[in-house]
This record gives C-alpha cells, structure tokens and sequence, in this order.
C-alpha cells in the first residue's frame, strides 16, 4: 500500500502531506486515520508510548470520546528527505463544557511508501473561554 506524497520530500509535497494529516484528523475518524501509519507505527503521544494501528485507533478512539468539538490545525515547521516536522494548535471541550486550545509539535518518519513509521507528539493544553475559540468551522466529513 502506498500513501502519495512520497519521500523524499519537496516543500510542495511536505506541505501537501501536512495538508491531508490536518484534513484526516479533522474528521475524527480512528480507522481511517489509523490507516496512514504503517502497521508497526512508533508513537509517542504526551507521555504515552504505543504502536501498531490497531493501539493508534484505540486511541484515537480514546481520545476524540474525550475530546468533544475537536478542531485541528496543521503547519509545516521543516522536513528532509523523509522525515516532516509540524506545529500545531487544536481546539475541544470536555464533557462539563470546558473550553481546551492544545499547542504542540510533532516529528513524523516516513516509510518509503509513505505510510507514516513513526510519530512523536509533545502537546500543552490551555483552558480558554468558548469566546476565545478560533477555530469555528463545520466538521469535515470523513474521507
């Protein structure tokens, strides 16, 4: 299975796959978005360490059940021939109505086909007022 855009990476392709990691988690779908990473993908997420896809749906699963309203944005911070770096910032409310904006930085490693191998994710939440949300669009429908 290939995942286009293929290493290595031009500044129009790294960018392209930014795009579509930020449009696939916007749909907060676990099985689709589980399928971009190879099936033995590294994680680390917070101070969580997992592989494999079937424990990255689990925990999308997880997280986006917690994680109400979810909004994601994306932006390409560097990459080489096969390893792409992004900031990003997302929104969500929990289950009381309490208002999230996360900043965070991720490290992605890419496989040959494109498939995602590896993926580490330092994040920081911040309470924010409902007033103070940026990120407002409708959800995406899955892909």
């Amino acid at each position: 299975m290939e995942k286009p855009p293929l290493p290595p990476f031009t500044l129009e392709t790294a960018k392209v796959k930014v795009q579509a990691a930020e449009d696939a988690w916007n749909t907060r779908d676990p099985q689709k978005v589980a399928l971009a990473y190879t099936e033995d993908s590294q994680w680390r997420n917070r101070a969580e360490f997992f592989s494999g896809r079937e424990a990255i749906a689990a925990f999308l699963k997880r997280k986006w059940a917690k994680e109400l309203d979810y909004r994601l944005k994306k932006e390409l911070w560097s990459f080489t021939e096969n390893r792409i770096s992004v900031r990003f910032e997302y929104e969500w409310h929990d289950d009381s109505g309490y208002w999230y904006r996360a900043y965070g930085n991720e490290q992605w490693e890419f496989a040959e086909n494109g498939l995602m191998q590896r993926r580490e994710a330092s994040i920081n939440d911040v309470l924010i007022q409902e007033s103070e949300r940026k990120f407002r669009w409708e959800r995406k429908p899955s892909l």
